[in-house]
């Protein structure tokens, strides 16, 4: 069995869902595993990871809004807001969706579906600097 781990670092541009798909391959193919688990970690509780369409933007789009719809940036509605209006919210959209993801590995490549990419969430309004944790294992 081959265990196989690898920081990527990621600077985001603000409120948006950041295609990852390739680095997260590149990680994968420098692994050498055959055959395993790829697991996708990002340390931090105002971003998420998602794997969606990667085809039709219109689906990125409409996520989005309908995120922003289901817990508003509305400084009203929450307690803690010592990091802006905006974190609350990200904090609860980043609980509403994951913070990893598993794929599988088959013949040294990820077992994604033709429409499905890997992406970073970023729901905070400013950029930041984010870390992606992959660890890979199997043969």
């Amino acid at each position: 069995m081959t265990h196989y781990q690898k920081a990527l670092r990621l600077k985001t541009t603000g409120k948006a869902l950041h295609k990852i798909t390739s680095q997260i391959e590149q990680i994968v193919a420098e692994s050498g595993v055959e055959m395993g688990l790829c697991t996708v970690f990002v340390r931090h509780t105002s971003a998420s990871l998602v794997i969606q369409e990667n085809a039709d933007p219109d689906v990125l789009t409409d996520l989005s809004n309908f995120l922003a719809k289901l817990v508003p940036e509305d400084p009203m509605r929450y307690i803690h807001n010592a990091e802006g209006p905006d974190d609350m919210p990200a904090h609860i959209r980043s609980a509403l969706t994951h913070t990893s993801e598993q794929i599988p590995i088959a013949r040294n490549r990820l077992v994604l579906g033709t429409w499905q990419g890997i992406y970073l969430w970023e729901h905070r309004q400013r950029s930041h600097q984010r870390e992606i944790f992959v660890h890979i294992s199997g043969n």
